[in-house]
């Protein structure tokens, strides 16, 4: 198959795909989520790290949303099936490069259609900032090994930059290249070579880097918050076998039931057999992450999208291998294809859709904006122009729902090192503009101070359903005294 006939059929199964997302995402019946409003909120303050992420999404989200000039949830989620779908077409390039030109139609294909990109394409996602940036850094590490130029080198090495900017998690790139470098000596580029991809890499994620420096490693203090048992693995650490069945059986329906199910058969029959080159490499680039986020799962916890970047690799190598056996690989691409198109359809009936009469499908997306909106209401009620709450969930939203011309929002202070980007960037400290302020307090937490209960929020279904909010009138200093007293008890 000639380069033009394998581009040309890509490029349309995937526009096709990349349409039909696009268009349900215009209709979808759902609220943005927690992070998806943050990621937002995090574009309105341009700046080069946040409080747990790098910042290429936040400032993707603005470019797109200063274009449409709307803030609404179609232009901030827009860049996901766009990502994905330039992600597809870096996969086919790389493929028809290392592989063969048939394969790169069922590559894009296959990672098109996989679950975790169905579901990266409905929700924003730093997985989905990253993911071209790391397939392109793949391609042009490829072309290095295959030809020692120089100008391939500097290239990888920058668009690994990005991907970093994108998600940490781009730095598992370096250590399976340092892997397969190991290995396979056709891999193992010079020093030379590795020092320009390194000096670009460094250069395109210095200013991360130096923001970090400036704000405590904040970014970098969350990301071993998630590896909690690395702060101090004598005390934290213990077999969680649980964890790590859960993460396992998570991939079925990250990867898909069937390309998941082939990857071991595949380790194996590539250790029985005689392995091509690439096959080596692929494998290199695959199984370290996902061995290595199983052991975090087994001594912490990992949630399912921790060993993504693995499937990108994961997909170049299971699909040409299974290409072997088409009735198998249309098997696994027809499955995943029926997720592909029956989730965008559910998002079209988010706030109605349910399993059983009660609990709606998508509960998880839908009444998150309600709650923001209730809340407004009561502070508009009490002539409160400050509203204070403490879960983050409700601050994001808060944030990405109401006016901050007309409404100053706040973090209630935090004790110790700041929780999210909300009690760091815009805790409610002194001095105060207002006598009081509506407190927006959860159940299981209390005022530390004298206050006046208004009411109680009890959603019945959505994100917050069987969850009780209490809003409380408080004094503008209650949070102020706390502190002080605690510095006086500690004085």
């Amino acid at each position: 198959m000639s380069e033009t006939h394998w581009f040309r059929p890509t490029v349309i199964l995937i526009a096709l795909l990349t349409a039909f997302r696009v268009l349900t995402q215009y209709y979808a019946d759902i609220d943005l989520f927690v992070d998806e409003s943050q990621y937002w909120f995090w574009g309105q303050e341009l700046a080069f790290g946040y409080y747990s992420k790098p910042p290429l999404i936040g400032w993707v989200i603005r470019l797109f949303t200063d274009i449409a000039g709307s803030d609404a949830p179609f232009w901030v989620r827009l860049p996901a099936p766009l990502f994905h779908a330039a992600t597809a077409l870096i996969l086919a390039w790389v493929a028809a490069e290392n592989i063969s030109n048939r394969s790169a139609v069922y590559v894009a294909v296959g990672y098109a259609t996989l679950p975790m990109i169905a579901v990266g394409s409905v929700l924003i996602s730093t997985d989905t900032i990253m993911f071209p940036f790391l397939a392109a850094s793949l391609g042009f590490y490829l072309r290095l090994c295959r030809t020692s130029d120089a100008r391939y080198a500097l290239l990888a090495g920058a668009l690994l930059g990005c991907a970093f900017m994108a998600k940490y998690a781009a730095v598992y790139f370096i250590l399976c290249a340092g892997i397969a470098a190991v290995l396979m000596p056709m891999y193992r580029p010079s020093l030379k070579q590795v020092g320009f991809a390194l000096v670009a890499f460094l250069i395109f994620i210095s200013p991360n880097l130096i923001w970090n420096i400036a704000n405590g490693f904040s970014t970098a203090q969350h990301t071993l918050d998630n590896a909690d048992w690395v702060r101090d693995p004598s005390e934290r650490a213990s077999l969680n076998i649980a964890g790590l069945a859960k993460f396992v059986v998570s991939q079925f329906a990250v990867f898909g039931p069937v390309l998941f199910a082939a990857l071991p058969a595949i380790l194996v029959g590539l250790v029985a057999r005689p392995k091509t080159s690439i096959e080596k490499l692929l494998l290199c680039f695959c199984v370290p992450i996902i061995a290595l986020v199983s052991v975090q799962a087994l001594l912490s916890q990992a949630y399912a999208n921790w060993a993504a970047t693995a499937y990108l690799a994961g997909t170049l190598l299971v699909v040409p291998i299974l290409m072997r056996k088409m009735w198998v690989l249309s098997v696994a691409i027809g499955l995943n294809l029926i997720f592909c198109i029956m989730l965008p359809l559910a998002t079209l009936s988010g706030s109605t859709l349910s399993l059983n009469g009660k609990t709606l499908l998508l509960e998880r997306y839908v009444g998150i904006e309600a709650l923001s909106l209730e809340i407004e209401q009561v502070a508009i009620a009490q002539g409160q122009t400050a509203i204070v709450a403490q879960n983050r969930d409700v601050l994001a939203n808060l944030f990405y729902t109401l006016d901050r011309d007309t409404w100053t929002l706040a973090s209630v202070p935090p004790q110790g090192r700041a929780p999210n980007h909300y009690a760091l960037s815009y805790a409610w400290l002194p001095p105060f503009e207002v006598e009081t302020v509506l407190a927006v307090v959860r159940k299981d937490r209390q005022v530390p101070c004298q206050s006046t209960l208004i009411t109680t929020l009890e959603p019945t279904q959505g994100h917050y359903r069987g969850q009780t909010f209490r809003l409380y009138v408080v004094p503008a200093d209650c949070w102020e005294k706390r502190r002080k007293k605690a510095s006086q008890g500690e004085g």
